[in-house]
């Protein structure tokens, strides 16, 4: 029998709320969870998986419109194999893009924090004209 979780369990493990769960599978990010007797949500190793893929496009940046669209294509089977290829490639490009976009603003903040370095150390350093005496002596 395969192990199943709770959706108190899923949403501690995953990070989402309850509500956000049950938002995802109303609005068909989710496929409709197996319920217990008790109609207690019950989630699947399967259902796990998907959950984390959805976590790392949204995470990513994916819109939600696009995740809806890729969660549709999904239910529809192997028929659609190409259409999600096709989306998620379209998706990894902007990912990648944003990435060279981060690593440019992450190269300009190194910039500026180098020159407010140096400006620091030029602010800090004795002078010719200071004295500082330790122990006494003139250094």
């Amino acid at each position: 029998m395969e192990t199943t979780l709770t959706i108190q369990q899923v949403a501690r493990q995953t990070g989402l709320s309850i509500d956000t769960l049950r938002y995802y599978e109303r609005i068909g990010l989710l496929e409709p969870v197996a319920r217990a007797p008790s109609g207690h949500r019950r989630y699947t190793p399967r259902d796990i998986a998907w959950i984390e893929l959805l976590l790392r496009l949204r995470d990513t940046g994916m819109p939600r419109a696009q995740m809806a669209r890729f969660a549709e294509l999904r239910r529809q089977g192997d028929a659609t194999a190409t259409e999600r290829r096709l989306l998620l490639e379209e998706h990894q490009r902007a990912l990648e893009q944003r990435m060279r976009q981060l690593e440019q603003h992450m190269a300009a903040l190194q910039h500026k924090i180098s020159r407010i370095m140096a400006v620091e150390a030029r602010r800090d350093a004795p002078t010719r004209g200071d004295s500082l005496a330790v122990d006494g002596v003139a250094h």
